[in-house]
């Protein structure tokens, strides 16, 4: 089948594209450097044209609750216009878990996403993931003072990259299902934890301190309302074991 991934560049969206295109689909990738511009919809209804579904993992790096709320909103509403008009059977996107519960920040953008999915007319599958292991060393580039690094304070249940992608290919070469059971990893963890481990996997000093985070969403990150229930789907790559490929990598570049 042919199918087209929104985002095919990024972190799961890279792993989306090669297990696509290892299970025998034609892959189309929608993104600035295929000549796709999500927001404007540049070239995106040509690329649609005879495509079965859509994988949409699109991301914006901000925390920016309006920020992240009108990216979604555009780059969602975009695509379900040009799937209508392409006649595109299926429209799977990758959801966070916890985002129906604490629509704060970039959490406020996949809720928009998800309400504009299942009200639209291509008919659907919503997958929400936890985290992915990648998220510790995204959070260690974030804030830093000098070799020290400020994480908030989170409880996290970390998700392989690529076992999302496997089940997001799944999804998409079956019939759309609505609301996909829930995928995470198989491990609750802390993420100064996460982040302490990352920074010895890469050979960086320096403490990691932990910060609550003020309101709804410090809280959420907090409480757990951001681990998933206990009908998830766990993957089997454990943080310990997704690290160590960090550490043999960072030392076979010799960084």
């Amino acid at each position: 089948m042919r199918i087209a991934v929104a985002g095919g560049t990024g972190v799961v969206g890279r792993h989306v594209v090669d297990i696509a295109r290892e299970r025998g689909n034609e892959v189309v990738i929608l993104s600035r450097f295929t000549g796709v511009d999500l927001l404007t919809r540049t070239g995106l209804d040509q690329r649609l044209e005879g495509t079965d579904a859509v994988i949409d993992v699109t991301s914006i790096l901000t925390q920016s609750g309006p920020k992240s709320r009108a990216f979604f909103s555009i780059v969602t509403a975009n695509l379900l216009e040009a799937e209508k008009a392409a006649g595109v059977g299926h429209h799977i996107v990758l959801s966070i878990v916890g985002s129906d519960r604490a629509p704060f920040g970039y959490y406020a953008g996949k809720a928009a996403q998800e309400q504009l999915v299942t009200g639209g007319e291509v008919p659907w599958t919503i997958l929400r993931a936890t985290q992915f292991h990648e998220f510790a060393g995204q959070l260690y580039l974030r804030i830093k003072l000098g070799p020290v690094n400020i994480v908030p304070t989170m409880t996290s249940q970390p998700v392989a990259a690529r076992e999302v992608a496997e089940r997001l290919v799944e999804l998409a070469e079956a019939t759309p299902s609505g609301r996909a059971t829930d995928i995470a990893g198989p491990e609750v963890l802390r993420m100064a934890d996460m982040v302490t481990r990352y920074k010895k996997a890469i050979g960086a000093p320096g403490p990691v301190l932990e910060a609550p985070l003020p309101g709804g969403f410090g809280t959420a990150m907090r409480d757990g309302t951001l681990l998933p229930g206990p009908s998830a789907e766990l993957g089997s790559q454990t943080f310990a074991d997704w690290v160590a490929g960090v550490e043999q990598e960072h030392r076979g570049t010799g960084r």
